[in-house]
């Protein structure tokens, strides 16, 4: 990357894939990072020329359909120069104020990592009620200490080949930095639903693995009185046996916890919230009606007719 007199000596790892609208906006704000990694799956647009182009290292991942996902890949893989890493979406930014933060913070010897908060921005505006903000991220980490937890979830098709909702298990004490990083997504809503479609098959199998009491070793856990992303988990757990959950979602974000006050912005992603929570309420369906299996392939013997495509089933390739 382009280093200037400030350049901060951390490793930036950017999991992309066809990501060209976000991309030279995400790469400009990492700009002061002294080494920035670009780690692509096969983008079929411009997102490889344009990370080269800013001075990245781009590498390929060849997702297998199994674990790790390309951010646990690239922590065990990566050669990377400096002792600590930094994680950032493409539809991410890390502003100035965020960087000064970061340049002292990793000089402190007693913190092994960091939660950064989060702005999230739907339509051109903040949410910042609903439940939105704060939204903690262990993003900043010593690379060898810190790793994505598993969550069980392999098997289950078409949820991507990254980690979005896993997070990091770190050895050693974690701070809270003070500066907030943004998450402002270039692309349009069309975009929005259909990586929420994938996002609900991942997270119609952890409510699954919820109800029927799967291991939990290798997460982070769920502690009432643990951080705050424990504590979110604690609360989901809960979450997962009531009933009515899409109409619920929208009265918590909208009403309960102030949607409202983000005007039409905070309206449209309050419903869009309760529609993803009627899409993984109807997959979860699916996952416990066919053995913990989405759209599986159907029995001759079911088939009411060899000649009606409409009764035939393909399973989908991972």
């Amino acid at each position: 990357m382009t280093t200037t007199d400030s350049t901060v000596p951390i490793s930036v790892l950017i999991p992309a894939k066809n990501e060209e609208a976000n991309l030279p906006a995400c790469l400009a704000s990492v700009a002061r990072a002294d080494e920035v990694f670009v780690v692509d799956s096969q983008s079929s647009d411009r997102s490889i020329e344009i990370a080269e182009n800013a001075g990245a290292k781009v590498v390929q991942f060849y997702f297998n359909g199994r674990w790790p996902k390309k951010k646990n890949w690239s922590l065990e893989n990566l050669p990377f120069r400096n002792e600590w890493v930094l994680i950032v979406d493409c539809d991410e930014r890390i502003p100035p104020a965020l960087w000064d933060e970061i340049a002292t913070a990793i000089n402190d010897p007693n913190y092994e990592g960091y939660y950064i908060n989060r702005r999230v921005y739907f339509l051109g505006k903040w949410i910042r009620h609903g439940g939105k903000y704060p939204d903690w991220n262990l993003r900043l980490f010593k690379h060898q200490k810190g790793r994505y937890e598993n969550l069980g979830t392999e098997g289950i098709p078409n949820t991507g080949d990254n980690e979005v909702h896993e997070h990091v298990i770190l050895k050693g004490l974690v701070g809270y930095l003070k500066a907030d990083m943004d998450h402002i997504d270039f692309r349009d809503i069309y975009h929005w639903l259909a990586r929420h479609n994938r996002y609900s098959n991942w997270e119609a199998r952890v409510y699954l693995n919820m109800l029927t009491g799967h291991d939990e070793s290798g997460t982070i856990g769920a502690n009432l009185f643990g951080d705050a992303v424990q504590r979110k988990r604690f609360l989901r757990k809960v979450w997962v046996w009531m009933p009515f959950k899409p109409t619920l979602r929208f009265i918590i974000f909208y009403f309960i916890q102030f949607g409202f006050l983000d005007g039409k912005a905070g309206y449209i992603y309050g419903r869009l919230l309760s529609q993803y929570e009627y899409q993984i309420g109807v997959k979860l369906y699916e996952l416990r009606k066919f053995g913990g299996q989405l759209n599986p392939e159907v029995e001759t013997s079911d088939v009411s007719s060899p000649k009606s495509p409409a009764t035939s089933g393909v399973s989908p390739k991972p």
